[in-house]
């Protein structure tokens, strides 16, 4: 026996099933074609970024030793941890002079 997978055969409607599908489908209230307004405001897809927006003010990847003692504390924190330790960071600078 081989792994071969069983290919699909796609049989395309004939003129006549073609009319009875198109017309169907114009019957349908819920399945009306779009107007020229609003195939003219369509955008097209590759407009829209994927992902996550990028943030102004871009973080930078950083490879940082810190105690066990500090880990422990901010995971058990739970989802999201390392945010609270970033907000906990720039408190701290916060209440600092800036060095000259």
């Amino acid at each position: 026996m081989t792994n071969m997978k069983k290919r699909i055969r796609i049989r395309m409607p004939t003129e006549a099933e073609d009319r009875e599908i198109t017309a169907a489908a114009l019957a349908d209230p819920d399945a009306q074609p779009m107007t020229d307004e609003e195939l003219d405001s369509l955008v097209p897809y590759k407009v829209y970024l994927r992902g996550r927006p990028k943030l102004a003010n871009k973080k930078q990847l950083v490879s940082v030793r810190y105690s066990p003692e500090v880990l422990q504390w901010f995971r058990a924190t739970g989802p999201g941890w390392q945010a609270r330790m970033d907000d906990a960071l720039k408190a701290h600078i916060a209440r600092k002079p800036k060095p000259s």
